[in-house]
Parts: C-alpha cells; structure tokens; sequence
C-alpha cells in the first residue's frame, strides 16, 4: 500500500513538472506513456488541466480516459474543448459509451454534439437513443465481428484480423445468414481448436442466448449471470442482429442498481449525480419526500397510543415497554425485508417462491420472538427480585404481556418485511422502496396494537 501510494505521489510530481514545460510534444508523450486509469487519476487531482490534459492525448486513449470518468467530468471537460476535438473524442468513443454520455445532457446541448459525428456514427447514435431509458437498446454496441456459415475458419480469422481491431470484443464470434439474421454464436476457441478449411455451419448448434433492445437493463444482467458470458447478441423481433451488450456494461448497470437500492433502503429516492455534485436543494428534496411520508406514517404511533389512553393511565407501566416493543418489532421487519430485497436483486429468489420464503419467515420469526420474548420476560423477572415496587404485585402478568407481545411483534414483522417486497415487485414496482425504514414505520403503529390488544386480554381485572 505505501508503495502504491509513493508510486502515485511520483506521478503526480512528475505530471507537474511536465505540464510547467509547456511543451505540448513532452506533455502528450508523458501522457500516452501512462495507464489510462492512472490518466484518470490525474483529471480527478488536477481539474484545472482536465481538459488539457484529455486534448493532448492520441484520440484513442483520450476516448479510454474520458469514458471511464463521472459524468459531472466529462461535462465541464466537452465545455473546455474545441469543436474539433470534441468530434474527434465522441466518434472514437463505443457507440454504448457515447450513448450513455449524451443521454444524461439537456436535449439542445445533444442536437448540437450530434451535429458533430460522422454520418455513420450519427446513425448508429440516433438510433441508439431511440430506444427507452434503462432499455438493452441503449447499451447495445454495433461493434462486433460476424461472419457467414459457408465461410471457413481460415475466412473466419481473416474477418477477424480486417475487424477485429473495432470490435468491443472477439471472444465470441456470431453467424449470420444473407439478411442480418442470427444464426448462432460461436466462442473463439472453436475457431482456434478446429483446422482452417472447416466450415463455420460444422461447428454450429443453433443454440443461442439473445436479448431483445426493449429488453430491462436489470434483467438483462440476470440472463448474463445465468449463461456465463461476456457477451450477448440483440436481435430485432424478425431476428435481426442488431448489435451486443458485454459484460463491462453490465457490471455498470449492476453498479449503478446496487447504489440505486441501497439509497431506496435507506429511505431516500435515488441520486442521479455523485453525491457531492448534486446541488443541495435536491438533495433536500430527495431527502425530504419520504422523510415525509415516514413522519406521516409515524404519526399513526400517537393515533394509536391515544386510542389506548385509558388502558395506559390505568397501567402507566406498560408505556415503559412501548419503546421495546416497537423497536424489536421495526428491527425484525428491517432484517427481513433487507435479507429479501438482496436475495431478489441477485436472484436467489423469485416471486413465485413467495410461498417457501413466507414458511421459512414464519419458523424464523416464531424463534426470533420466543428468543426475545423470553429474554424480556427474564428481564422484568430480574428486575422485580431487585426492586419488588417496581412492577408491583402483576409483575407476572406484565411479563407475559411483554413476552407474548415480543413474539406477536417479531413475527408480524419478519412477516410484513419479507412479503411487502415480493408484494412491490409483483406489482410491478421496485421492491427497494419497501426500505428499511418504511417496514420499520408501518410495524411500529401494529406493534402498538398487538401490545395494547394483548395487555387487554391479559390484564383485564388486574390493573386494568
């Protein structure tokens, strides 16, 4: 780790002492001599040169650079640059890439950078941004290597060699017939292994995975895990090879879904920029639409609480439970539906298996609520062989009204955490909305209604 960091602090050093040169040849050469995510680096620590620093690169690396750095980055750095370079930049960058960078910008700010593309590139662009947001249509390439099946492989290597070089990837080669239809999609090592005058339809088995462009981006990312590949083809409804999608832009998308959850989970609406981009009255407004719904949601607590007033003046011990009770109920409903919303982004469970994951939810929550139950119990046991005046002569029935609410509780709320996703998604919303604190809300106002409910029934004719 110290020498990594040493390594960089060179770098940097030597970056400043190049760019004091002024020497535009010394510059770039120092530039294209580096690894473009240690380039990368030095945007991010130096954004005074950003845009000098992506300008004196040979356009292939800056297009390298450029796409891997946010997009607050790329922005201010197509501001500082001139038309010819930026034309330069965008047609060399992956159709995908070029893609998801116009996307983000105003709809006048993307008329104009179109202007600039190449006839060709314009209309792979354009027909890129066609299809609908968060759609395998816009993270399609058109940069691929196909081939016939009357070719030989000797033919196949050639392609590959003329190609290749333009290609997002040569691992997998795909077979088309004379109207652009898919025929099959052959790994490389088939080529290698097999001799030169084999015909490509001797190595086909008609047996392929495709995507549609209309197709979920987060859908998508399951059918890749489930078919171990690094790329899939996209094919129109007549079976048309439109383009493909690799791996490298799934592993964004599941990036990008994962950070999307996790601020969902948290009980905030999902950021667009990088958080220290994003301008603070969005943020507050991100922040402050389910806080809220939340607030609301918990004023149902004090409805609740005022409709048991008369029990809780007759027994003022039992509000010294409230806080325990819905809090244990909260943190179970928080656990499961956390547990759920991860096991259903990765796809270890399907809503067609709401019935296994309610059985094992009701066994986990009646043993999570007997474990809790029977330590609260022991809890008041303890505590009144202590202070015997503390809960008085009905310590025994309040104990088992905490323990037997702690139960009720527990399982109503693993129950509510791991169903109200499935419920979400069912119909068809994001089951990451059901956050933690959401479960956590709507258990706290029923918990208060099975304590109360089972205090009445165990208490009636002794305190109460």
């Amino acid at each position: 780790m110290a020498e990594d960091q040493t390594m960089h602090s060179t770098l940097q050093e030597q970056f400043e002492a190049v760019i004091q040169t002024e020497d535009k040849l010394q510059i770039r050469d120092f530039l294209n001599h580096q690894n473009i995510s240690d380039v990368a680096d030095l945007v991010y620590e130096f954004p005074d040169y950003e845009s000098s620093i992506i300008a004196n690169m040979l356009t292939h690396r800056a297009a390298s650079v450029f796409k891997i750095l946010e997009f607050p980055t790329q922005k201010r750095i197509i501001q500082n640059l001139p038309p010819n370079t930026i034309a330069s930049l965008l047609n060399e960058l992956p159709a995908d890439d070029r893609t998801d960078f116009l996307e983000e910008l105003p709809s006048n700010a993307v008329r104009e950078l179109i202007k600039l593309l190449d006839p060709q590139e314009r209309k792979i662009t354009l027909s890129l941004l066609g299809y609908p947001e968060n759609s395998i249509g816009r993270l399609m390439t058109p940069d691929y290597v196909y081939v016939y099946s009357d070719n030989t492989i000797e033919e196949v290597f050639a392609t590959i060699r003329k190609y290749g070089k333009d290609s997002e990837t040569i691992n997998v080669i795909y077979v088309i017939n004379k109207k652009g239809e898919l025929l099959d999609d052959i790994r490389i090592q088939e080529f290698i292994l097999n001799s030169p005058d084999k015909k490509v339809s001797e190595l086909m088995d008609g047996r392929f995975v495709a995507l549609r462009p209309d197709d979920d981006q987060e859908t998508a990312s399951e059918v890749f895990k489930m078919n171990n590949r690094v790329a899939l083809p996209v094919v129109s409804s007549s079976n048309k090879l439109l383009g493909i999608v690799t791996i490298d832009d799934m592993l964004w998308v599941a990036s990008e879904e994962f950070s999307e959850d996790m601020q969902k989970m948290g009980g905030t609406a999902a950021l667009e920029q990088p958080y220290l981009e994003m301008p603070i009255f969005q943020l507050f407004r991100k922040r402050a639409i389910w806080l809220v719904i939340l607030f609301l949601g918990e004023m149902l607590t004090a409805t609740a609480m005022a409709y048991f007033e008369e029990e809780i003046q007759k027994a003022v011990v039992l509000a010294l439970f409230v806080p325990l009770i819905i809090s244990s109920g909260g943190n179970s409903g928080s656990q499961a539906s956390t547990l759920i919303i991860q096991a259903m982004a990765v796809g270890e469970i399907t809503i067609k298996e709401w019935w296994r994951v309610l059985r094992r939810e009701i066994v986990s929550g009646l043993l999570l609520g007997t474990l809790l139950g029977i330590i609260g119990f022991v809890r008041i046991f303890l505590w009144h062989s202590f202070a015997p005046n503390l809960y008085g002569e009905h310590w025994l029935p309040i104990g088992l009204t905490v323990g037997i609410t702690l139960l009720g509780v527990v399982l109503w709320g693993t129950l509510s955490g791991s169903m109200l996703p499935m419920v979400l998604k069912r119909l068809g919303a994001d089951p990451a909305v059901s956050s933690a604190p959401f479960v956590a809300t709507l258990v706290d106002v029923t918990g208060l209604v099975i304590y109360f409910s089972v205090a009445y029934l165990l208490l009636t004719g002794s305190l109460l």
